[in-house]
């Protein structure tokens, strides 16, 4: 990578040094190939180490680069194409659904869940825990909150917690008649204990879709997916499913 000089570019220097670093990608640099430090980029390009951060953070974002626990910042690969989303009116679960069920537990949601529910602010939860690998990584991890309500009958299930109890849970939840759903995206940064599912390092950019699910007039459960923002572009598609795209030209089946 050459130097550069910054001081008289109009466009703010992490910008112009995102710019001339995506090209250094492409030509100079392989997938998976681990960058020079933060030190001597930054010596390289004459900025200080805030603005290549800066500049390297939005490449993270952008799904180029990829900050990888004990080894540093690589080439990313590129994105990996994986369906998020089943069919409109399909409870999680469904045949298609890829998700591995990791583990359910019982109790009281954050806030913002018990809102969405509504359900009591100290009213423990069923919550399912499962995970989603393509290509031999892992893309995504989700939270699945489901009201006792939803599942009156799971009293009879002897398994406290673990996979067994996820599924018990699921298969009470698709007895209801699915009325609809509706499904937000925002970006988001991983957490401590989430960077670990996914193979991040904590605050990393992630895709967090939330999903409502509507069944007898109320929300009858809440899934919250984070998805790998260096791996998963998210679009909607005109069958109601929510699908990852490899780049511009290709689709993800």
């Amino acid at each position: 990578m050459g130097t550069t000089q910054l001081e008289s570019v109009p466009e703010p220097k992490y910008w112009h040094l995102r710019t001339v670093l995506s090209e250094a990608l492409d030509s100079e640099f392989s997938v998976g190939e681990i960058l020079p430090n933060e030190r001597d980029l930054a010596a390289r390009f004459g900025v200080a180490r805030a603005t290549l951060r800066q500049a390297l953070e939005q490449l993270e974002l952008e799904g180029r680069l990829q900050r990888r626990r004990g080894v540093g910042t690589t080439v990313a690969p590129p994105r990996v194409g994986v369906a998020v989303g089943t069919e409109q009116h399909a409870w999680p679960s469904a045949a298609d659904d890829a998700w591995q069920l990791a583990d359910c537990t019982q109790a009281v949601p954050p806030a913002a869940v018990v809102t969405a529910l509504e359900t009591g602010a100290d009213e423990p939860v069923h919550i399912v825990r499962r995970t989603r690998v393509s290509h031999g990584r892992p893309v995504a991890a989700e939270l699945l909150y489901v009201p006792a309500a939803s599942v009156p009958d799971l009293s009879a299930i002897d398994a406290p917690s673990g996979p067994a109890r996820a599924r018990a849970v699921l298969r009470e939840l698709q007895r209801l008649e699915l009325e609809g759903e509706d499904r937000a995206v925002e970006l988001g940064s991983a957490s401590a204990e989430d960077a670990k599912e996914l193979d991040r390092l904590p605050g990393a950019p992630v895709l967090v879709v939330t999903t409502r699910f509507f069944a007898e007039g109320r929300t009858a459960a809440l899934s919250v997916a984070l998805y790998r923002a260096d791996t998963c572009r998210l679009t909607f598609g005109d069958s109601g499913k929510v699908e990852i795209h490899h780049g511009p030209e290709r689709q993800a089946s």
